[in-house]
């Protein structure tokens, strides 16, 4: 038995319907952090890919503190130049904690004391925003 194309997405999409209207496809619990905690560097030498690298590999090793919930370690992109956007930075982060307590057990936590310590030295400027979600 050969089925086409349209066959096939529109077995799909009555099966997506009868599932969705018996309730079997819920909407996913929302997931997202409590408190998000972005931190934006600028490196002391900008043209060394050797140092950027070895920032953004300090920064990965942050996401084994336990009260980390969601890491995402990024570079600027190449999006639209636009007044309002501001890529001078070289590396961010960007961490997801459950709650207040969970950021300030990580300011302390023996790893991003340790990541401090070893990668200070090849940042010249540091910006931190911290966002608290609102339900």
């Amino acid at each position: 038995m050969t089925t086409t194309r349209r066959k096939f997405l529109t077995a799909g999409a009555v099966t997506g319907a009868a599932l969705a209207s018996a309730g079997t496809l819920a909407a996913a619990p929302n997931t997202a952090p409590k408190l998000l905690h972005h931190v934006f560097f600028w490196l002391k030498n900008p043209n060394s890919a050797a140092d950027r690298a070895k920032l953004i590999a300090g920064v990965k090793s942050l996401a084994a503190i336990e009260t980390v919930r969601s890491i995402h370690v990024g570079v600027p992109a190449s999006t639209e130049k636009r007044d309002v956007v501001d890529n001078s930075y070289h590396v961010s982060e960007l961490l997801g904690f459950d709650d207040v307590a969970g950021q300030d057990a990580y300011q302390v936590h023996p790893l991003h004391k340790k990541f401090v310590d070893e990668h200070q030295h090849l940042w010249s400027k540091v910006v931190v925003y911290d966002a608290m979600k609102v339900d």
